[in-house]
């Protein structure tokens, strides 16, 4: 690994151009919600109370004047399987919404829209695209349960595979008309069956944004995120056949860009990452821009408006197929074997229990009281560790059950009685790291690279301490009946976090 660490900020960010124009896209995180790649990182339909489930409304914008192909990627949150994906062609400036809504076993989605897909999805919220579980069971089976109701709650990943031109562009494109509706998404079926669309597809080209809002009727809830958008994932096209579960973030081009800007606001640093080493993953620069050693929001469980908060903390690599994060030994593992094989990154094996990663977590009241349970010893003692097991985890506050997680963890010690404050989770551990050497030739000699308008400090590797995560606090505020009228509330706050790269010599 090449990891480059600049005194200017602005000089780093410049220079990442030249890196790109000379070898290959760095994937980065764009804090302005415009990207290649879109991360939503939960839905859900399940029912915090008896009779009142969520629905999940979904959009993606194209705010580009080309035409694009998009894989669209619903995954379960226990162990990232994908329970729907399906492609969608999206005419320029074109909007796409649907909703995940709850079925008598597991979840579904359906849509009002008239863009293009393939396969295609229902408009019919009396017969829905159902989700499936057919990633976790038999052949695939993992050591969770394999019903349906584990659909219920995940998240989503949208993946630009390229913009389209030509013939193809105009039969997705929406003819004047009420309802106005694309020429002709039959012949665009046709001619990805007949394996010729690829040739109207060419590279990718962002701008692509989007929002999830979780509604629940019944309660009065609704909680609404944008997703989080990853630009200059890949330089070329990604193009897959419908029925194909590629792309995936493993199809990232495996440079990153990560920008630290610091607590002090003291200029920050930039780093510049190759991860092309063998026994290396592409989406090893995917984890790279979403490695975070603490995160920190507010939590209120104020008893005047019986208000509840839980967490959302999604890992969205930690499945990734062919990521080498967590895989079974052998195609499908050995006889009886009911575990997959953590290999790096990650803490520990996949059960039934999950695959549990160690974290701190230190709860400050609005004084800065604090509130941290610890053992005497140090390493403390096995169990005396929070964790967090899932991909994606929902932390809930003195069991608020806001959202009704069964991927929940409860945070609700004797000793913590704060009404309101903030958490600081942080990812401590030594084996939480992404560590490698890359670059490296048979000589031990390391390739350097120098960036435009200035020089730079070349290092042949880096530890990035953490873990991939994205996520939101979720918190409901309730002043009862006022005037006969339920008057609940909710209100959505993306996490902050912290970075911490240490330059190897």
């Amino acid at each position: 690994m090449n990891t480059f660490k600049k005194n200017s900020l602005y000089l780093a960010v410049a220079g990442a151009g030249a890196l790109a124009a000379g070898s290959a896209q760095a994937v980065a995180l764009n804090a302005d919600g415009l990207g290649n790649v879109l991360l939503y990182p939960y839905y859900t339909v399940r029912e915090p109370s008896a009779g009142n489930a969520y629905n999940s409304l979904l959009s993606v914008v194209n705010s580009t004047s080309s035409a694009k192909a998009v894989k669209v990627r619903f995954l379960e949150g226990k162990n990232s399987r994908e329970v729907l994906d399906f492609n969608l062609y999206l005419s320029a400036k074109d909007v796409w919404v649907a909703a995940v809504i709850p079925t008598a076993e597991g979840a579904a989605i359906v849509t009002p829209d008239t863009s293009c897909t393939d396969g295609v999805v229902s408009g019919d919220e009396n017969n829905p695209t159902p989700f499936v579980n057919y990633a976790y069971t038999g052949a695939y089976d993992d050591p969770a349960n394999d019903d349906l109701d584990r659909t219920r709650e995940g998240y989503v990943e949208i993946i630009e595979m390229g913009t389209m031109w030509g013939y193809a562009a105009g039969l997705v494109t929406h003819k004047a008309g009420t309802p106005r509706v694309p020429a002709n998404c039959d012949y665009v079926r046709l001619l990805a069956a007949q394996g010729n669309l690829d040739y109207y597809i060419t590279s990718l080209s962002g701008g692509l944004f989007g929002t999830m809002t979780l509604i629940n009727v019944g309660t009065g809830m609704d909680f609404g995120y944008d997703a989080t958008a990853l630009a200059n994932f890949y330089d070329g096209s990604l193009y897959e056949a419908p029925g194909s579960i590629e792309p995936t973030l493993n199809r990232a081009d495996p440079i990153s860009l990560v920008v630290d800007h610091g607590i002090g606001g003291g200029g920050g640093y930039a780093y510049i990452t190759s991860w092309n080493a063998v026994g290396n993953k592409p989406v090893d620069a995917v984890s790279a821009v979403l490695m975070h050693d603490h995160i920190y929001n507010e939590f209120v469980l104020d008893k005047g408006t019986s208000s509840g908060t839980d967490w959302v903390v999604t890992m969205p690599t930690k499945g990734v197929p062919d990521a080498y994060y967590l895989s079974k030994f052998g195609t499908m593992g050995s006889p009886g074997d009911k575990e997959l094989k953590v290999t790096r990154l990650f803490q520990r094996n996949f059960k039934d229990t999950g695959a549990c990663d160690d974290v701190d977590l230190s709860k400050y009241d609005r004084e800065e009281k604090l509130d941290k349970v610890t053992s005497s010893f140090s390493p403390p003692p096995p169990g005396q560790r929070d964790q967090l097991c899932w991909e994606a985890n929902v932390i809930t506050f003195r069991n608020s059950n806001v959202l009704g997680s069964i991927n929940k963890f409860n945070v609700g010690n004797p000793t913590f009685t704060f009404e309101n404050g903030w958490m600081d989770l942080a990812f401590t551990i030594p084996s939480s790291t992404l560590s490698y050497v890359y670059h490296q030739r048979g000589g031990g000699d390391t390739t350097s690279i120098y960036l435009a308008n200035g020089s730079t400090n070349s290092y042949s590797s880096a530890t990035y301490y953490g873990l991939p995560v994205i996520g939101f606090a979720a918190i409901t505020f309730s002043n009862g009946n006022v005037n006969g009228v339920a008057s609940n509330f909710g209100g959505n706050f993306n996490h902050k976090s912290t970075r911490n790269v240490v330059d190897n010599y």
